[in-house]
């Protein structure tokens, strides 16, 4: 985690003796003391403290002297800047609290103010630690004297208090604030900072004419100061413009909740609509900032303080939009501009949310601003605020959304999947909306092969994520070939990562190819060849629809071989369980009877069709066997639905050897659910049928010959099998002989050499006791159905599984009584 010589600083800072530290305490008090030619001394004995406080989870306890001394360095005006950015550091790290002495003499001074406002927020419990702070910031907001300056770190202090607890704010107290952020979003000065010049040699110093600011592209700015207009040097007031953007979109989101608050206000609202309708119905062509300005100046001085500050907010978001599409000079300002573009956007939909009247005069404004953007994927992060704003107000201004939401929908994650900033912000873009996009949004659901992308790409950051969106993408008509793309989840990692190196690395630079493993390069080799072209544009197909799955996985699975090792398919492989299993647990909610029956032949299909990653069949053939018996008791006639291909699997001893986990719970489902009592159309034929194909695996499996090896399966298979048997015969009593002398042969099995080697005592006595107590109940027909086959009425039907019960106390006296007069077992 750390370098050799960090961790070694750390060790010594956590594991220093109490006598050593006080005596260390001791020479900070006499540096703190001293003159300033000591000055590196002081920095160096304050670096090493911050070390020792922040070292350990625990907060260190301080001499009250030496925090006394610390909160006076943290309030000097005349010290320098390092001791203060320490001082603060480490009064937040260490006890006792230094909250309470803080915030009854805060400082006038700006800077000073902020490092100590660090700390009393760091140790702020409460909404009355913050009051005095709180009270003081707004001391300097409510003063109406010109001379008074208010601190240039004022805005971020109370942006973090009213984060911190919103309603330590009175209503007058946010008029008064929602007043000054507009005066200094609108009325910045547009001219920069005044800038010393020598002069030359034999002149003194004179002070230079401000200069205009610019835009990015590096015209003279126009109109009203925006955080786009480029300086050499800033005002405060510009300052105080800048600050009041950053936190305009949290405020808003604060204390705009409201709406309008009077019916004058409203009739203002109304009378600024119809003065800039005519302007709405061209402004897609040549709209401007002063166009809006001019017919809302006058009337935004008599709105009251929380709508003047929406109407500025407003037209300060409109400048800015306009700003944007000036050729910025350096690349800086070209990163800036998407930013703003992006708080811009957020901060009108939060307006329009506020008041419907506002969305007539914003969506020319971004419906432009959309049309310039969308054919560029550089903005894709600046293109999901529009879709926010179309989401939320398309219908209320009739303006057709779909366009939009296809590009987002079906562009970015298929050209975009590599940019993790883009796929967190559209995980959760998809997230905040999730119910409005299910409803309104008709690619949404059908997006998911497009959506699980990202998922591929990014796993490890974004799985709590899509454990949260997965339940949203499921829809009955999907709802399979979205079971097959989660469990395809690994090869779309892999061919996504050969997508991304194909277009890396060129065709004829096969040196640089060879430098990936002659694994990968075939895997690459594979993916650019016409033969497999088919299958790999399946497996990044941008939505559903096109088909469930493919006939040639495995021939997928074979291309992608080279893939198997990959960190990011092995990564992806881990999750797919965790996501099965939100699958199976929400479409069980939703499933009819015909989705139910395509479920279960999917995963006796799937089973054995999988990517061969380590541990990835073992994990996902676990997750079926749990979810396939939720499936057959929530509807047992499944097991007669799909008889023939149940019935194919049950019989095939290879099905064991590669998948026995999922086997045994095969084999457990049709001994508990193939029952008239469960379906009317289980016949005697079909119950035979099962007890044939389960009895001859059974049978196989236990054949002892002198070559044969060691079994390979468990133990609790063999009960399984033994116990499906004794079920389907007492159900069917003209199979009882056939099972019970099958079962009679359990003990010479499990007594013979090759199964005593491998199996342990205990589950050899395991299997005999299992035999001998199922031919006991099977000698007594009508017990065995009462036994084996309990009421489908009843609170539980396991109960011979139910230690509390009194069932297997009856099983063990019929066994014993049965016992004492019978010699069924071989000598």
């Amino acid at each position: 985690m750390f370098a050799p010589g960090t961790e070694s600083l750390v060790k010594q800072a956590r594991e220093i003796q109490e006598e050593e530290l006080q005596r260390f305490y001791g020479r900070i008090s006499k540096h703190l003391l001293s003159n300033k030619e000591v000055a590196v001394e002081v920095v160096d004995s304050l670096q090493r403290l911050h070390l020792i406080v922040s070292a350990t989870k625990y907060a260190r306890t301080l001499p009250p002297d030496l925090i006394k001394k610390l909160q006076t360095l943290l309030r000097s005006l005349s010290c320098p800047e390092q001791f203060q950015i320490l001082s603060s550091a480490i009064l937040r790290e260490s006890l006792p609290l230094s909250l309470h002495t803080l915030s009854t003499e805060l400082s006038q001074d700006s800077r000073a103010l902020s490092y100590m406002a660090s700390v009393v927020l760091s140790q702020a419990g409460n909404k009355e630690d913050l009051l005095p702070l709180c009270q003081h910031l707004l001391k300097f907001l409510e003063s109406r004297q010109p001379e008074v300056q208010v601190p240039k770190h004022t805005l971020p202090i109370l942006s973090k208090i009213f984060s911190f607890s919103p309603k330590i704010l009175s209503e007058d107290q946010v008029n008064v604030v929602s007043r000054k952020l507009a005066d200094w979003l609108r009325y910045a000065s547009v001219h920069q900072g005044a800038s010393m010049s020598s002069g030359g040699f034999f002149t003194s110093p004179r002070i230079r004419q401000p200069a205009p600011m610019t835009e990015v592209d590096g015209a003279v700015a126009g109109d009203f100061f925006t955080v786009l207009c480029v300086g050499q040097s800033y005002t405060e007031d510009q300052w105080m413009n800048m600050y009041t953007f950053s936190m305009m979109k949290n405020w808003l989101l604060t204390y705009d909740t409201e709406g309008t608050s009077n019916a004058e206000s409203a009739q203002l609202k109304r009378t600024q609509v119809i003065q800039t309708s005519h302007q709405d119905d061209r402004s897609e062509v040549d709209s401007s900032v002063m166009s809006m300005v001019s017919a809302t100046s006058s009337s935004s001085r008599l709105l009251p303080p929380k709508e003047r500050l929406r109407e500025k907010a407003f037209e300060y978001c409109h400048r800015l939009i306009e700003q944007s599409d000036r050729k910025a000079l350096k690349r800086t300002d070209a990163e800036l501009q998407k930013a703003c573009l992006v708080e811009s956007v957020a901060i009108m939909d939060i307006i329009c949310n506020e008041d419907a009247s506002y969305v007539y005069r914003a969506f020319p404004c971004i419906k432009a601003l959309y049309g310039r953007l969308s054919p560029d994927l550089a903005f894709a992060r600046a293109l999901l605020p529009i879709a926010q704003f179309y989401l939320n107000h398309s219908e209320t201004a009739a303006v057709d959304s779909e366009a939009v939401f296809y590009q987002v929908f079906t562009r970015f994650p298929a050209e975009l999947f590599n940019e993790p900033m883009l796929a967190f912000e559209f995980v959760h873009f998809c997230l905040h909306n999730v119910s409005v996009l299910q409803e309104k949004v008709v690619i949404y659901r059908h997006s998911f092969p497009n959506l699980l992308k990202f998922l591929a790409w990014n796993s490890p950051g974004l799985i709590s994520e899509y454990v949260e969106l997965l339940p949203s993408l499921l829809a009955p008509e999907t709802a399979i070939e979205l079971l097959h793309s989660l469990l395809d989840l690994p090869c779309l990692a892999a061919a996504l990562d050969l997508q991304h190196r194909s277009s890396c690395y060129p065709a004829l630079d096969r040196a640089v190819w060879d430098q990936q493993g002659s694994k990968i390069t075939a895997s690459l080799d594979a993916f650019r060849q016409p033969s497999y072209r088919g299958l790999f544009l399946y497996i990044l197909r941008p939505e559903a629809g096109t088909g469930d799955t493919i006939d040639r996985l495995s021939t997928l699975h074979e291309a992608l071989e080279g893939m198997v090792e990959s960190p990011r398919v092995v990564r992806c492989a881990q999750i797919v369980p965790v996501l099965l299993h939100i699958y199976f647990n929400t479409v069980t909610q939703m499933a009819d009877e015909k989705l139910l029956n395509q479920l279960l032949l999917v995963l006796l299909e799937r089973s054995s069709l999988l990517f061969n990653i380590k541990n990835f069949s073992t994990e996902v053939q676990r997750v079926f066997s749990t979810h396939l018996q939720t499936l057959c008791k929530l509807h047992p006639p499944l097991i007669v639905d799909q008889y023939k291909e149940l019935l194919e699997f049950v019989s095939t001893t290879t099905s064991i050897y590669s998948k026995e986990n999922f086997y045994t719970h095969a084999v457990w489902v049709i001994g508990e659910y193939l029952s008239v009592s469960y379906d009317p159309r289980c016949t005697v034929e079909l119950i035979t049928s099962f007890f044939e194909g389960i009895e001859a695996v059974l049978f196989e499996i236990t054949q002892v010959r002198q070559s044969s090896s060691p079994p390979c399966y468990s133990p609790r298979l063999l009960t399984v099998l033994m116990t499906a048997l004794a079920k389907l015969a007492s159900r069917s009593q003209d199979l009882i002989p056939r099972a019970s002398l099958l079962l009679s042969k359990m003990r010479s099995f499990a007594r013979s050499g090759p199964v005593a080697v491998y199996f342990s005592e205990e589950d050899t006595e395991e299997i005999i006791t299992r035999a001998h107590e199922l031919i006991n109940l099977l000698k007594l027909p009508n017990v065995a159905q009462f036994v084996l086959a309990p009421s489908t009425h009843g609170d539980s039907p396991r109960w011979h599984r139910d230690t509390n019960a009194g069932l297997p106390q009856r099983m063990r006296a019929i066994s014993g009584l049965l016992h004492n007069h019978s010699n069924f077992l071989p000598a």
